[in-house]
C-alpha cells in the first residue's frame, strides 16, 4: 500500500506506543478497574460461589474497623518519622560527599549499597539485630557500653517494635536520597557561592540563601517519592513483626495482605487499597501545591 509521508509520520509513532499501551492497559488499568469492582463486592475466590454485590459495605466497614485506625496510625507514624529522617541525613551526606575533593565515587557506592540490596535480607537482618534478650543492639547496649541494665524487649512490645522498623527505613533510603542531592548540587553554577562567600556568608547561609532555594524542586521531588514510598510500607513489617504483636504494628498494606491471603476477604482488602490511594494522592497533590509555588517564584 501506497501510504503518504505525512500519514507515515502521524501513524509510526503510535506503531511504537502500541505494545507499551497494550502492556500499560493489561498489567495496570485492568488489575485498578478490576480491583475498584472488587471492592464493592464481597468477593469469593471459589468458582462455583457467585460474588455478592454489598455496595459501599466494605468502606463503611473500614472507618469503623479499630485495627485499620491502629494501621493507618503506624503508617502514617513511619511517614512522619522515616521521610524527614531520609532527606535530612541525605542531605547531610550529599553536601559532605560534594565537598570532597577526592574519594566522591567511593563514598556515593557505600552509601548507594543499602538501596540496592534485598528488602527481605535487610528485614532478616535488622530482626536479628533487634532480638532480644540476645540480639546485637542489646548486647550493645548493656554488655559494651552499659547504658541499661535489662535487655529491651524490642519486636514484643508495639513501639520499640516500630523503632526497628523505622530505623531500617531510614538506613536504607538515604543513599536514594542522596544520589539525587547529588546530581542537584552538581547543576549549581559554583560562581553563586563563591560570591556569596566573598560577601561573608557563612556556610550555614551560603546553603539556606542559596543552595536550598535553587535545590528545592529536587527536594519537593523527593519528598513526594518518600512519602509514596512512606505509605506502601510493606515488607520489612511483615518479616519484622508480622503485625504483632496483637496486630499493634500492622500497616495499611500488611493488614490488607492479611485480610486478602489469610482471610480470603479480597473485597474488604480492596476497599483499604483505594482507601489508601485517596489518602497517597491527596497528600502528593497538597504537597506539590504549596511546597512547589514558592520555588517557582523564586
Amino acid at each position: 500500500m501506497r501510504i503518504s509521508l505525512r500519514t507515515q509520520r502521524l501513524i509510526v509513532p503510535y506503531l511504537f506506543l502500541l505494545p507499551a499501551s497494550l502492556l500499560f492497559l493489561v498489567f495496570l488499568v485492568y488489575p485498578l478497574l478490576k480491583g475498584f469492582q472488587i471492592s464493592f463486592y464481597h468477593w469469593s475466590v471459589m468458582p462455583t460461589r457467585p460474588s455478592v454485590f454489598v455496595g459501599l459495605d466494605n468502606y463503611i466497614q473500614a472507618f469503623s474497623d479499630p485495627v485499620v485506625g491502629y494501621a493507618m496510625k503506624n503508617t502514617v507514624l513511619y511517614a512522619l518519622v522515616t521521610v524527614p529522617g531520609q532527606i535530612i541525613l541525605a542531605m547531610g551526606v550529599a553536601l559532605l560527599i560534594n565537598s570532597l575533593a577526592k574519594g566522591k565515587m567511593l563514598y556515593r557506592t557505600i552509601y548507594y549499597i543499602p538501596v540496592i540490596t534485598s528488602w527481605v535480607i535487610v528485614s532478616l537482618l535488622f530482626r536479628y539485630l533487634f532480638q532480644s534478650p540476645d540480639g546485637i543492639i542489646n548486647y550493645f547496649l548493656v554488655d559494651v557500653f552499659h547504658l541499661i541494665q535489662d535487655p529491651i524487649a524490642w519486636l514484643q512490645q508495639a513501639n520499640t517494635a516500630m523503632v526497628a522498623i523505622w530505623t531500617l527505613g531510614i538506613w536504607k533510603g538515604i543513599g536514594w536520597s542522596m544520589i539525587i542531592y547529588l546530581a542537584a548540587l552538581d547543576a549549581i553554577p559554583h560562581e553563586l557561592e563563591e560570591a556569596a562567600a566573598i560577601d561573608g556568608a557563612t556556610a550555614w547561609s551560603r546553603f539556606w540563601q542559596v543552595t536550598l532555594p535553587l535545590i528545592g524542586p529536587t527536594v519537593v521531588f523527593t519528598l513526594v517519592m518518600l512519602l509514596i514510598g512512606a505509605f506502601n510500607v510493606f515488607i520489612q513489617v511483615y518479616l519484622i513483626t508480622n503485625g504483632g504483636p496483637m496486630q499493634q504494628t500492622e500497616v495499611m498494606l500488611s493488614y490488607m495482605y492479611h485480610q486478602a491471603f489469610d482471610f480470603l476477604d479480597f473485597g474488604y482488602s480492596a476497599a483499604l487499597s483505594f482507601i489508601l490511594a485517596a489518602i497517597i494522592v491527596t497528600a502528593s497533590s497538597l504537597q506539590m501545591k504549596f511546597l512547589r509555588r514558592p520555588q517557582e517564584l523564586v
